[in-house]
């Protein structure tokens, strides 16, 4: 099993791969406008420098959100694209989970938090699963939301926090964690072990509000 991960949700550009028991090798580049131009080209060079070709590739995870209208959607299209065209499965991992994984640690509770534009943070809360493995490690608490930091109770603010929010708001988000965006290789091998598992993994975006860009028919009736 050789499985690529793509999430295109934060500021970062992310490509990894992975087997069902380890990450192989993972790319990013931060470019918060850029998705479009860098993509292919990350994941490109990823599979040069591994060695491997589209076709060496069992399964593709994308990061389904939640995420900026625009960036999110060229990370799914790619995947969903390549899938199609190299008749290989298509999967999708909430990528504020991949980021709870990444920044569980020690802790027992965390809070993701990223960049949602508009002075607002995509954010969820985590605990600790209970000895399980893989996605079921971490247990997500609620729905992933959209909101303003301020409007975050404050006990919730208050838990060691993952993801940009900490970055672009300090002062409300007083305990900083790394990560800061999504690794893609742990976005793979956590696709890899779910496939493994039998479990269900479908590609629907989280957008949670309406896209930044819209149509002059739709400002008009805005």
């Amino acid at each position: 099993m050789i499985v690529l991960g793509i999430d295109t949700t934060t500021s970062a550009i992310a490509v990894g791969l992975a087997d069902g028991a380890r990450v192989l090798a993972s790319l990013a580049r931060v470019d918060a406008r850029g998705h479009t131009e860098h993509l292919a080209p990350l994941v490109q060079r990823l599979l040069d420098d591994a060695g491997l070709t589209p076709r060496d590739l069992t399964d593709v995870v994308v990061g389904t959100g939640p995420g900026p209208f625009t960036g999110l959607r060229v990370g799914m299209v790619t995947g969903v694209t390549m899938g199609h065209a190299l008749g290989l499965p298509v999967h999708g991992v909430c990528s504020l989970d991949v980021l709870a994984h990444a920044a569980l640690g020690a802790h027992d509770e965390v809070l993701v938090a990223t960049d949602a534009r508009r002075k607002e943070v995509y954010w969820a809360r985590y605990r600790a699963g209970s000895g399980g493995v893989g996605l079921d490690a971490v247990v997500r608490v609620g729905d992933p939301a959209v909101d303003r930091p301020a409007e975050l109770p404050e006990d919730v603010r208050s838990l060691p926090t993952a993801g940009r929010g900490p970055v672009l708001y300090p002062e409300l988000f007083p305990h900083a964690l790394e990560p800061l965006d999504v690794d893609a290789g742990l976005l793979a091998l956590l696709g890899a072990q779910g496939v493994a598992a039998g479990r269900s993994m479908p590609v629907e975006p989280l957008y949670l509000r309406r896209p930044d860009a819209l149509t002059t028919a739709e400002r008009a009736r805005a």
